[in-house]
């Protein structure tokens, strides 16, 4: 899952800023950069990083207003944000749709082939949806009464005066609290059964299925699942002093819970573990599984080929595994201080390596392999939201006091304070820019020439952006 993401953010980013080409520079008022194929102006900024509009090769298009608006367009979706994370609209040609902090929420959806939807939701007050068919259109209003059908992983919930009366509907099997969560009833058409006193006494059952009890929750309990069975799996305790589980090919027993204990597996596959002082004192062997743990001061797993070692918690994280025919290693310092994602490819094994550096809140470099490369300082936001294009879009900018980028080898670009100084080498030529004086010598000629506000110069045509290895 990591390693596609990474994949993505390597290739979101190269394919976002347009190829280098001519530069029209009347910073800070305006600068703007033009598409090399079609002499148009692909993206701009206004007043510094304030405001800027971008069109990418896709058909996607940007527009932002730092740091209050952003609005993104891509084939038949736009999406607007205000003061992100607060506002958000989205447009679709079947759905309209408004988030405020995902607390207050509407859309309305058209669909073709099926019936008009409306909901309207303020969390955790209000919930509706209007489908124009009673059986599955509801208006609740908590805590004072409502219904919400096929919502929250449950089939109904209805509930009057909360929580004098609550009841969940999922599968068959309906739970009455009368008060929640101190009296329950469990019954239902599939023959569930059940009476809860909590935290005193309680047990329901499934006859084949599972059957459970509990005795001043939640020290002593036993869970029995899969009764049909010929051997069913248990959990069974009396706390603070004996926990067992057990089932086909595994037991596990706790001591002192949850300190000292043992676990021995044999399906699905062999796996023994001492626990001295759990957590910090762990030993585990298996076929799929290891661990070595003297935390806080070093910890050591390896778990489905995920190779995991820290030292000294939380200050040093080394973590490697292999996905999908790339091998990654990623290196932590403090959780986010200092953060390094290598990943190289195991199926071409003469590919550079693609890696992405973050020194918090001085830089972040990437580069995926393939010639493409890109350096930002100062980056206080892209290492603690790693996967946010909104963040990226609205507030890494703001920061960017100098920006490297490289297309490929030879196709370079500097800028410094947001485009006020910026200088590129292509194999077009050469191009320096102070605000809207700049110099510019062609790759061919014997001197440059200086002008003011406009560049002319065509850069050669950009190659397409090669994928990371």
């Amino acid at each position: 899952m990591f390693s596609r993401l990474f994949v993505r953010l390597l290739l979101a980013a190269a394919m976002a800023l347009p190829a280098f080409a001519a530069e029209r520079n009347a910073w800070p008022f305006w600068v703007g950069q033009e598409d090399p194929a079609t002499g148009q102006i692909s993206s701009q900024q206004i007043l510094g990083p304030l405001y800027a509009s971008q069109t990418n090769p896709d058909g996607s298009a940007q527009q932002v207003l730092r740091p209050l608006w952003l609005k993104t367009t891509k084939d038949e979706t736009t999406t607007s944000y205000f003061l992100y994370p607060f506002f958000t609209w989205q447009r679709t040609p079947d759905s309209r749709s408004f988030s405020f902090f995902q607390l207050i929420n509407q859309s309305r959806s058209t669909a073709p082939s099926g019936p008009d939807t409306h909901r309207f939701d303020v969390w955790p007050f209000y919930f509706s949806r209007d489908t124009g068919n009673p059986a599955t259109s509801y208006h609740a209003l908590f805590p004072v009464a409502g219904t919400i059908k096929n919502r929250f992983g449950k089939d109904r919930l209805t509930w009057y005066f909360f929580p004098l009366y609550f009841n969940t509907d999922k599968a068959g099997m309906q739970i009455t609290s009368v008060p929640w969560p101190f009296i329950r009833v469990i019954n239902g058409t599939a023959g569930h059964h059940g009476f809860e006193f909590w935290p005193l006494f309680g047990f329901r059952e499934h006859p084949g299925d599972y059957r459970s009890q509990f005795y001043l929750w939640p020290l002593g309990y036993k869970y029995e699942q899969r009764l049909s069975a010929p051997q069913p799996d248990v959990k069974l305790g009396v706390l603070p002093f004996y926990a067992r589980e057990y089932g086909p090919g595994y037991l596990s027993e706790t001591y002192a819970w949850p300190f000292v204990g043992y676990t021995h597996r044999t399906i699905p596959a062999q796996y023994d573990e001492i626990r001295y002082f759990w957590p910090f004192l762990v030993q585990g062997r298996g076929d799929q599984q290891y661990v070595n743990r003297y935390a806080p001061f070093y910890t050591h797993s390896i778990i489905k080929g995920y190779d995991k070692t820290w030292m000294l918690w939380p200050l040093y994280r080394h973590a490697s595994w292999s996905e999908n025919g790339i091998a990654q290693k990623k290196d932590t310092v403090l959780f986010f201080l200092y953060s390094s994602v290598k990943q190289r490819s195991l199926t071409n094994l003469s590919a550079a390596p693609a890696y992405k550096t973050h020194l918090w809140p001085l830089f972040t470099v990437w580069d995926n392999g393939a010639g493409r490369r890109q350096t930002q300082v100062l980056s206080p936001l892209e290492i603690i939201f790693p996967h946010s294009d909104q963040v990226r879009q609205l507030y890494t900018p703001l920061f960017a006091v100098y920006r490297f980028d490289q297309r490929a080898p030879g196709d370079t670009r500097h800028s410094l304070l947001w485009n006020l100084i910026g200088w590129k080498n292509s194999p077009a030529g050469k191009e320096f820019h102070f605000g809207p004086l700049g110099w510019h010598r062609d790759s061919d000629a014997p001197q440059g020439k200086f002008f003011f506000f406009a560049s002319h110069a065509q850069s050669a045509k950009p190659a397409p952006v090669p994928s990371p290895p």
